[in-house]
């Protein structure tokens, strides 16, 4: 027996447009075609998706499509725009010296959430976070000038070859965005003003007092004289200091600090800075120098031994008081804090204001050197340790 091909005879086996003949033995079948349903020999095929169906699915197919065009050009400009910012701040400077580390963006993002805010102010804000299974502190300024983002990749180079156990770390930066966030070494027991005055606060003998002066002194002096440019702080007062576990401090903050070459000046129209702490010589001319962290030091130290703020408003009182003192040749013991003034330390206490009134000298060749400072007072320390 002969088989048929019914497919090849459509005007005696019918098959609709729609559907797709398919010969067999002894008959033939006529399924829709994909997309379809009924049956191709009636002719009942219909489309599975009617009209508006597929008008609905073809603009949400446009409207991914465009989405996806939309973000991947909007991802594109952002890496050009970060590119961009990376190049200005220095980047390919920075990303060949060792001992500093480049973070991307996408790296610091997590550590910038508000619940991880540890400090802030007119500077900027500080971000407390893990890095690199590190616990660090994230500087994100608010604001720099031109002058100081041209700067910024040799500032940056100076402060990472400062390694002193005085000062605190940088670990690196993030060049990424518009202004550059810089990342700092976590110092875990907070500034000397939370230790001083702050909810911070706890009992602190003349030892530790006098240690915390000496080792800040020894930073300070590293930062004027012993690097390769003598590095001006410029807001040297007890928040920039920072105490870790054992309350060994560490010089922080260089947000205004001032790099020069040895035995020049630094002139500015722009002074900024706490005026609770400012050298009177620096805010009326603008001229600052080594001796203004000095005079600065000075005030820090008259708060170490009294745990009283200085305060700019009320024309500075404690400072008055001390020098006021100072010049009567009178002790200053209603100053001191309660918690030191006691009989066998009052001298050592009358040596540390000695210190500090030399620090305040308006003559500004008159100060001491930052050198000097540390010197005398670690030589205080090791006498009242022997």
């Amino acid at each position: 027996m002969t088989d048929i091909d019914e497919c090849t005879q459509p005007d005696v086996y019918n098959c609709s447009s729609n559907g797709i003949c398919k010969n067999r033995l002894e008959g033939y079948d006529c399924p829709c075609k994909p997309w379809m349903k009924g049956d191709g020999k009636n002719g009942t095929c219909t489309d599975i998706f009617p009209l508006p169906a597929k008008v609905a699915v073809g603009a949400i197919g446009f409207l991914l499509g465009t989405a996806v065009v939309v973000f991947v050009v909007l991802l594109l400009k952002e890496k050009r725009k970060m590119r961009d910012f990376f190049v200005k701040n220095g980047g390919p400077i920075l990303q060949e010296v060792k001992n500093i580390k480049i973070f991307k963006k996408e790296e610091l993002k997590p550590i910038l959430k508000k619940s991880n805010i540890i400090g802030q102010g007119c500077f900027g804000e500080v971000y407390k976070g893990h890095l690199e299974n590190q616990l660090v502190a994230v500087k994100k300024p608010i604001n720099i000038d031109v002058a100081e983002k041209e700067q910024f990749a040799n500032e940056v180079i100076i402060q990472s070859r400062i390694i002193h156990k005085n000062i605190v770390k940088l670990i690196g930066c993030c060049l990424e965005v518009d202004i550059p966030m810089l990342v700092y070494e976590f110092v875990s027991k907070g500034s000397l003003h939370d230790i001083l005055h702050g909810s911070k606060r706890v009992p602190l003998d003349l030892n530790m007092r006098l240690c915390i002066a000496a080792e800040s002194a020894e930073g300070l002096a590293y930062m004027h004289s012993k690097t390769t440019s003598t590095i001006l702080h410029g807001d040297v007062k007890p928040a920039n200091i920072l105490l870790d576990d054992n309350f060994v401090p560490k010089i922080s903050d260089f947000g205004i600090s001032k790099l020069i070459a040895k035995d020049k000046e630094q002139h500015t129209n722009n002074v900024i800075g706490d005026k609770s702490y400012m050298d009177p010589v620096y805010l009326q001319t603008g001229l600052l120098t080594k001796k203004s962290d000095v005079y600065s030091f000075g005030i820090v130290l008259l708060e170490l031994i009294s745990r009283t703020k200085a305060t700019y408003s009320d024309n500075n009182s404690l400072v008055l008081g001390f020098l006021d003192a100072h010049k009567n040749r009178r002790r200053a013991s209603e100053l001191f804090d309660d918690e030191i003034a006691i009989t066998g330390d009052l001298e050592d206490i009358d040596n540390i204001v000695e210190i500090a009134v030399n620090c305040l000298n308006l003559d500004v060749h008159q100060r001491p050197e930052m050198t000097d400072v540390a010197e005398r007072l670690l030589t205080l320390k090791r006498k009242r340790n022997n």
